[in-house]
Protein backbone atom coordinates (compact mmCIF):
# COMPACT_ATOMS: atom_id res chain seq x y z
CA UNK A 1 0.00 0.00 0.00
CA UNK A 2 1.50 3.17 -0.94
CA UNK A 3 2.34 6.06 2.03
CA UNK A 4 -0.74 8.26 1.06
CA UNK A 5 -2.70 5.70 1.07
CA UNK A 6 -1.58 4.76 4.66
CA UNK A 7 -2.13 8.14 5.51
CA UNK A 8 -5.87 8.35 4.13
CA UNK A 9 -5.96 5.33 6.03
CA UNK A 10 -5.31 7.40 9.62
CA UNK A 11 -7.62 9.80 8.61
CA UNK A 12 -10.45 7.20 8.26
CA UNK A 13 -9.80 5.82 11.73
CA UNK A 14 -9.45 8.99 13.28
CA UNK A 15 -13.20 10.30 11.97
CA UNK A 16 -15.01 7.18 11.88
CA UNK A 17 -12.69 4.79 14.89
CA UNK A 18 -13.13 1.85 12.35
CA UNK A 19 -11.55 0.32 9.48
CA UNK A 20 -11.92 -3.35 7.90
CA UNK A 21 -9.71 -6.23 8.93
CA UNK A 22 -7.17 -5.16 6.05
CA UNK A 23 -6.97 -2.06 6.30
CA UNK A 24 -5.98 -2.17 10.15
CA UNK A 25 -3.51 -4.75 9.04
CA UNK A 26 -2.67 -2.44 6.35
CA UNK A 27 -1.40 -0.29 9.36
CA UNK A 28 0.28 -3.29 11.76
CA UNK A 29 2.72 -4.12 8.44
CA UNK A 30 3.58 -0.75 6.77
CA UNK A 31 7.19 -0.64 6.47
CA UNK A 32 7.34 3.28 6.45
CA UNK A 33 9.04 5.50 8.85
CA UNK A 34 7.12 8.81 7.71
CA UNK A 35 4.16 6.86 8.02
CA UNK A 36 5.16 6.00 11.60
CA UNK A 37 5.76 9.62 12.22
CA UNK A 38 2.79 11.00 11.36
CA UNK A 39 1.14 7.82 13.18
CA UNK A 40 2.31 9.00 16.33
CA UNK A 41 1.79 12.62 15.53
CA UNK A 42 -1.94 12.37 14.59
CA UNK A 43 -2.54 9.81 18.15
CA UNK A 44 -0.66 12.49 20.11
CA UNK A 45 -2.71 15.20 18.98
CA UNK A 46 -5.79 13.28 19.69
CA UNK A 47 -4.79 12.73 23.40
CA UNK A 48 -3.79 16.23 23.55
CA UNK A 49 -7.45 17.26 22.27
CA UNK A 50 -8.89 15.35 25.05
CA UNK A 51 -5.89 15.64 28.19
CA UNK A 52 -3.90 18.41 27.24
CA UNK A 53 -0.01 17.81 28.54
CA UNK A 54 -0.99 16.14 31.02
CA UNK A 55 0.33 13.21 32.21
CA UNK A 56 -1.57 10.87 35.32
CA UNK A 57 0.74 8.68 37.82
CA UNK A 58 -0.68 5.39 39.52
CA UNK A 59 1.63 4.08 42.43
CA UNK A 60 1.53 0.21 41.33
CA UNK A 61 1.94 -1.32 45.01
CA UNK A 62 2.95 -5.73 43.99
CA UNK A 63 1.84 -7.01 46.94
CA UNK A 64 1.86 -10.67 46.49
CA UNK A 65 3.97 -12.73 44.22
CA UNK A 66 1.89 -15.99 45.07
CA UNK A 67 -0.40 -17.18 42.30
CA UNK A 68 -2.03 -20.14 41.52
CA UNK A 69 -1.90 -19.93 37.52
CA UNK A 70 0.63 -21.97 35.73
CA UNK A 71 0.86 -19.70 32.53
CA UNK A 72 3.74 -20.46 30.27
CA UNK A 73 5.33 -16.89 30.19
CA UNK A 74 5.19 -15.57 33.83
CA UNK A 75 8.04 -15.59 36.23
CA UNK A 76 5.48 -15.87 38.79
CA UNK A 77 3.97 -19.15 37.85
CA UNK A 78 2.88 -21.94 40.57
CA UNK A 79 5.28 -24.13 38.95
CA UNK A 80 8.82 -21.68 39.45
CA UNK A 81 10.09 -23.34 42.10
CA UNK A 82 13.31 -20.53 41.94
CA UNK A 83 10.71 -17.96 42.35
CA UNK A 84 10.87 -16.26 46.01
CA UNK A 85 7.73 -15.93 47.63
CA UNK A 86 6.41 -12.69 49.26
CA UNK A 87 3.26 -11.54 50.88
CA UNK A 88 3.02 -7.84 52.13
CA UNK A 89 1.59 -7.46 55.14
CA UNK A 90 -1.97 -4.91 55.66
CA UNK A 91 0.41 -2.49 57.37
CA UNK A 92 3.40 -2.58 55.15
CA UNK A 93 0.56 -1.77 51.84
CA UNK A 94 -0.50 0.92 54.52
CA UNK A 95 2.73 2.48 54.43
CA UNK A 96 3.42 2.20 50.74
CA UNK A 97 0.09 4.52 50.34
CA UNK A 98 0.83 6.77 53.14
CA UNK A 99 4.32 7.39 51.28
CA UNK A 100 2.91 7.53 47.99
CA UNK A 101 0.25 10.06 48.78
CA UNK A 102 3.43 12.49 50.04
CA UNK A 103 4.87 12.21 46.99
CA UNK A 104 1.30 13.48 44.56
CA UNK A 105 -0.18 10.19 43.96
CA UNK A 106 -3.73 9.80 43.81
CA UNK A 107 -4.47 6.23 42.61
CA UNK A 108 -3.18 2.84 44.15
CA UNK A 109 -2.98 -0.26 42.17
CA UNK A 110 -2.76 -3.50 44.09
CA UNK A 111 -1.09 -5.76 42.02
CA UNK A 112 -0.25 -9.45 42.64
CA UNK A 113 -0.21 -12.90 41.47
CA UNK A 114 -3.55 -14.91 41.97
CA UNK A 115 -3.23 -15.63 45.92
CA UNK A 116 -5.74 -17.89 47.91
CA UNK A 117 -4.60 -16.04 50.75
CA UNK A 118 -6.28 -12.74 50.04
CA UNK A 119 -10.10 -13.51 49.79
CA UNK A 120 -12.93 -11.08 49.63
CA UNK A 121 -12.71 -10.31 53.23
CA UNK A 122 -9.38 -9.54 53.46
CA UNK A 123 -8.94 -7.58 50.24
CA UNK A 124 -12.73 -5.64 50.98
CA UNK A 125 -10.74 -4.91 54.57
CA UNK A 126 -7.46 -3.57 52.76
CA UNK A 127 -9.77 -1.77 50.26
CA UNK A 128 -12.26 0.04 53.13
CA UNK A 129 -9.07 1.26 55.50
CA UNK A 130 -7.33 2.50 51.71
CA UNK A 131 -10.22 4.56 51.10
CA UNK A 132 -10.52 5.73 55.14
CA UNK A 133 -6.98 6.88 54.87
CA UNK A 134 -7.21 8.32 51.56
CA UNK A 135 -10.49 9.26 50.90
CA UNK A 136 -9.52 11.39 47.66
CA UNK A 137 -7.89 8.35 45.80
CA UNK A 138 -8.77 5.73 43.54
CA UNK A 139 -8.32 2.12 44.29
CA UNK A 140 -7.58 -0.15 41.06
CA UNK A 141 -7.02 -3.84 41.40
CA UNK A 142 -4.79 -5.74 39.56
CA UNK A 143 -5.11 -9.67 40.92
CA UNK A 144 -6.75 -11.59 37.96
CA UNK A 145 -9.63 -13.55 37.51
CA UNK A 146 -12.69 -13.93 40.34
CA UNK A 147 -16.17 -14.68 39.84
CA UNK A 148 -18.60 -11.93 39.99
CA UNK A 149 -19.79 -12.32 43.20
CA UNK A 150 -16.10 -11.60 44.23
CA UNK A 151 -16.11 -8.39 41.99
CA UNK A 152 -19.44 -7.01 43.16
CA UNK A 153 -18.23 -7.30 46.80
CA UNK A 154 -14.83 -5.39 46.53
CA UNK A 155 -16.81 -2.87 43.96
CA UNK A 156 -18.69 -2.28 47.19
CA UNK A 157 -16.06 -2.15 49.47
CA UNK A 158 -14.68 0.54 47.26
CA UNK A 159 -12.60 -0.31 44.69
CA UNK A 160 -12.88 2.01 41.52
CA UNK A 161 -10.73 0.27 38.62
CA UNK A 162 -9.98 -3.42 37.36
CA UNK A 163 -6.95 -4.51 35.17
CA UNK A 164 -6.92 -7.77 33.61
CA UNK A 165 -5.04 -8.13 30.32
CA UNK A 166 -6.82 -10.24 27.72
CA UNK A 167 -3.15 -11.38 26.96
CA UNK A 168 -4.90 -12.13 23.70
CA UNK A 169 -8.26 -12.25 21.79
CA UNK A 170 -7.76 -15.38 19.64
CA UNK A 171 -8.54 -18.53 21.60
CA UNK A 172 -6.00 -20.99 19.54
CA UNK A 173 -3.22 -18.44 20.88
CA UNK A 174 -4.85 -18.04 24.21
CA UNK A 175 -4.19 -21.47 24.86
CA UNK A 176 -0.59 -22.04 23.72
CA UNK A 177 0.23 -19.73 26.04
CA UNK A 178 -1.59 -21.06 29.05
CA UNK A 179 -2.62 -24.65 30.46
CA UNK A 180 -5.74 -26.61 30.03
CA UNK A 181 -7.26 -25.31 33.71
CA UNK A 182 -7.41 -21.48 32.36
CA UNK A 183 -10.11 -20.49 30.19
CA UNK A 184 -10.36 -17.75 27.46
CA UNK A 185 -13.95 -17.69 27.60
CA UNK A 186 -13.68 -17.14 31.57
CA UNK A 187 -11.49 -14.16 31.47
CA UNK A 188 -13.48 -12.99 28.27
CA UNK A 189 -16.28 -13.22 30.85
CA UNK A 190 -14.59 -11.67 33.60
CA UNK A 191 -13.86 -8.19 31.65
CA UNK A 192 -17.75 -7.88 30.83
CA UNK A 193 -18.93 -8.57 34.29
CA UNK A 194 -16.48 -6.30 35.34
CA UNK A 195 -18.06 -3.68 33.03
CA UNK A 196 -21.42 -3.99 33.80
CA UNK A 197 -20.74 -4.16 37.83
CA UNK A 198 -19.41 -0.47 37.06
CA UNK A 199 -15.50 -0.82 37.41
CA UNK A 200 -13.56 1.37 34.99
CA UNK A 201 -11.86 -1.95 33.14
CA UNK A 202 -8.81 -2.01 31.49
CA UNK A 203 -7.37 -4.58 29.56
CA UNK A 204 -5.02 -5.32 27.20
CA UNK A 205 -2.22 -7.66 24.91
CA UNK A 206 1.00 -8.78 25.57
CA UNK A 207 2.68 -8.01 21.67
CA UNK A 208 5.06 -10.41 20.15
CA UNK A 209 4.01 -13.17 22.67
CA UNK A 210 5.28 -16.78 20.88
CA UNK A 211 3.22 -17.14 18.22
CA UNK A 212 1.37 -13.78 18.13
CA UNK A 213 0.20 -12.47 14.36
CA UNK A 214 -0.80 -9.87 12.60
CA UNK A 215 -4.68 -11.50 12.52
CA UNK A 216 -4.35 -11.98 16.12
CA UNK A 217 -3.44 -8.34 16.65
CA UNK A 218 -6.60 -7.58 14.24
CA UNK A 219 -8.60 -9.36 16.83
CA UNK A 220 -7.54 -7.96 19.54
CA UNK A 221 -8.55 -4.71 17.98
CA UNK A 222 -11.78 -5.40 17.52
CA UNK A 223 -12.03 -7.03 20.68
CA UNK A 224 -10.87 -3.27 21.81
CA UNK A 225 -14.00 -2.33 20.04
CA UNK A 226 -16.24 -3.95 21.78
CA UNK A 227 -15.28 -3.68 25.55
CA UNK A 228 -14.85 -0.24 25.08
CA UNK A 229 -12.12 -0.13 27.95
CA UNK A 230 -11.72 2.82 29.84
CA UNK A 231 -7.91 1.80 30.02
CA UNK A 232 -5.56 -0.13 27.74
CA UNK A 233 -2.35 -1.67 29.00
CA UNK A 234 -0.34 -3.04 25.90
CA UNK A 235 3.51 -4.02 26.35
CA UNK A 236 5.95 -6.50 24.54
CA UNK A 237 6.55 -10.22 25.54
CA UNK A 238 9.46 -10.31 27.10
CA UNK A 239 11.18 -13.75 28.80
CA UNK A 240 11.46 -15.09 31.77
CA UNK A 241 14.11 -17.44 32.36
CA UNK A 242 12.43 -19.76 34.75
CA UNK A 243 8.85 -20.19 32.02
CA UNK A 244 8.59 -22.56 29.38
CA UNK A 245 9.49 -19.23 26.87
CA UNK A 246 12.84 -18.39 28.23
CA UNK A 247 14.38 -19.03 24.88
CA UNK A 248 11.55 -17.04 23.04
CA UNK A 249 12.34 -13.85 20.97
CA UNK A 250 11.20 -10.84 22.95
CA UNK A 251 8.03 -8.31 21.17
CA UNK A 252 9.86 -5.11 19.80
CA UNK A 253 9.42 -1.52 20.84
CA UNK A 254 8.40 -0.42 17.46
CA UNK A 255 5.12 -2.51 16.92
CA UNK A 256 4.19 -1.84 20.55
CA UNK A 257 4.64 1.93 19.86
CA UNK A 258 2.62 1.48 16.78
CA UNK A 259 -0.14 -0.37 18.65
CA UNK A 260 -0.56 2.94 21.26
CA UNK A 261 -0.86 5.17 18.36
CA UNK A 262 -3.33 2.92 16.92
CA UNK A 263 -5.34 2.64 19.80
CA UNK A 264 -5.42 6.38 20.64
CA UNK A 265 -7.03 6.94 17.42
CA UNK A 266 -9.44 3.78 17.90
CA UNK A 267 -10.22 4.76 21.68
CA UNK A 268 -9.53 8.97 21.96
CA UNK A 269 -10.07 8.86 25.57
CA UNK A 270 -8.62 5.84 26.87
CA UNK A 271 -6.27 5.82 29.54
CA UNK A 272 -3.27 4.48 27.81
CA UNK A 273 -0.31 3.58 30.09
CA UNK A 274 3.32 3.72 28.74
CA UNK A 275 4.63 0.62 30.69
CA UNK A 276 7.26 -0.77 32.37
CA UNK A 277 7.97 -3.22 29.99
CA UNK A 278 7.89 -0.99 27.05
CA UNK A 279 10.57 0.70 29.06
CA UNK A 280 12.26 -2.37 30.00
CA UNK A 281 13.03 -3.51 26.72
CA UNK A 282 14.15 0.40 25.21
CA UNK A 283 15.76 2.55 27.47
CA UNK A 284 13.69 5.55 26.34
CA UNK A 285 10.18 3.74 25.65
CA UNK A 286 8.55 5.43 28.35
CA UNK A 287 9.16 8.52 26.40
CA UNK A 288 8.74 7.39 22.72
CA UNK A 289 5.49 6.13 24.38
CA UNK A 290 3.94 9.42 25.64
CA UNK A 291 5.34 10.72 22.22
CA UNK A 292 2.96 7.95 20.74
CA UNK A 293 -0.33 8.66 22.77
CA UNK A 294 0.53 6.93 25.86
CA UNK A 295 -0.83 9.62 28.74
CA UNK A 296 -0.29 6.91 32.45
CA UNK A 297 2.73 6.21 34.41
CA UNK A 298 2.51 3.45 36.71
CA UNK A 299 5.93 3.85 38.87
CA UNK A 300 6.69 1.20 41.92
CA UNK A 301 5.35 2.10 44.97
CA UNK A 302 6.28 -1.08 46.17
CA UNK A 303 9.14 -1.32 49.44
CA UNK A 304 12.58 -1.90 47.36
CA UNK A 305 13.08 -5.27 49.44
CA UNK A 306 10.13 -6.94 47.49
CA UNK A 307 10.64 -5.52 43.90
CA UNK A 308 13.08 -8.21 42.40
CA UNK A 309 10.84 -10.94 43.50
CA UNK A 310 8.31 -9.25 41.29
CA UNK A 311 9.66 -11.04 38.60
CA UNK A 312 7.01 -11.42 35.79
CA UNK A 313 10.10 -11.35 33.29
CA UNK A 314 14.11 -10.66 33.00
CA UNK A 315 15.79 -7.39 33.55
CA UNK A 316 12.57 -5.30 34.80
CA UNK A 317 13.47 -1.57 35.27
CA UNK A 318 13.34 0.39 38.33
CA UNK A 319 13.82 -2.63 40.93
CA UNK A 320 16.08 -0.73 43.31
CA UNK A 321 14.96 2.99 43.06
CA UNK A 322 13.40 3.72 46.51
CA UNK A 323 9.70 5.54 45.48
CA UNK A 324 11.15 9.39 46.10
CA UNK A 325 13.83 8.63 44.25
CA UNK A 326 11.77 7.34 41.13
CA UNK A 327 9.13 9.92 40.89
CA UNK A 328 11.89 12.37 40.53
CA UNK A 329 13.74 10.64 37.53
CA UNK A 330 10.38 10.27 35.89
CA UNK A 331 9.04 13.50 36.67
CA UNK A 332 12.66 14.33 34.72
CA UNK A 333 11.93 11.92 31.74
CA UNK A 334 7.97 13.39 31.34
CA UNK A 335 9.65 17.10 30.89
CA UNK A 336 11.88 16.22 28.64
CA UNK A 337 9.18 15.06 26.43
CA UNK A 338 7.33 18.57 26.38
CA UNK A 339 3.97 16.86 28.87
CA UNK A 340 3.83 17.32 32.98
CA UNK A 341 2.84 15.07 35.77
CA UNK A 342 -0.19 15.95 37.33
CA UNK A 343 -1.93 15.02 40.84
CA UNK A 344 -5.53 13.55 40.80
CA UNK A 345 -7.12 10.60 40.35
CA UNK A 346 -6.83 10.92 36.05
CA UNK A 347 -10.37 9.23 35.70
CA UNK A 348 -11.80 8.32 32.30
CA UNK A 349 -13.03 11.45 31.20
CA UNK A 350 -16.41 9.65 29.81
CA UNK A 351 -16.71 7.99 33.21
CA UNK A 352 -19.45 9.28 35.88
CA UNK A 353 -18.25 8.92 39.30
CA UNK A 354 -21.10 7.76 41.65
CA UNK A 355 -21.60 9.59 44.77
CA UNK A 356 -18.95 8.42 47.71
CA UNK A 357 -16.53 6.66 45.54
Amino acid sequence: MTEKNLISLLTKLERTQDLSDEEFASLLEADSSAFCAELALRARNTRERYYGKDVYIRGLIEFTNYCRNNCYYCGIRRGNERAQRYRLTYEEILACCKAGYQLGFRTFVLQGGEDSYFTDERLAGLIRAIKKSHPDCAVTLSVGERERDSYEKLFEAGADRWLLRHETADKAHYESLHPAEMSWEHRLKCLRDLKSIGYQVGCGMMVGSPGHTTAHLVKDLRLLQELQPEMVGIGPFIPQQDTPFADQPAGTAELTLRLLSIIRLLLPQVLLPATTALGTIDPQGREKGLLAGANVLMPNLSPVSVRKKYALYDNKICTGEEAAECIRCLSGRVASTGFHIVKGRGDHPGFKRKEGR
